[in-house]
């Protein structure tokens, strides 16, 4: 009876133990930057947000730049 109680007891310790695991994914890594050409601010007060890339699913996307008031 004691060694069937240290068994369970050990099996769940080991449960409780890796069920505090987290697995990260593995993203590749960021392409460089793309160049981009800013166009004519379109009126006085706006500032330019440039482009970026962000995870998008399974693939690395390019959100293009824009201008912002």
């Amino acid at each position: 009876m004691l060694r069937i109680f240290k068994t369970a007891l050990i099996a769940t310790l080991m449960a409780a133990a890796l069920a505090g695991c987290v697995v990260e994914p593995v993203h590749p890594r960021r392409p460089p930057p793309i160049v981009e050409v800013v166009p004519v601010m379109p009126a006085p007060g706006y500032h330019w947000v440039a482009g970026h890339y962000r995870w998008g699913g399974n693939q690395w996307v390019w959100v293009p730049g824009h201008w912002r008031y």
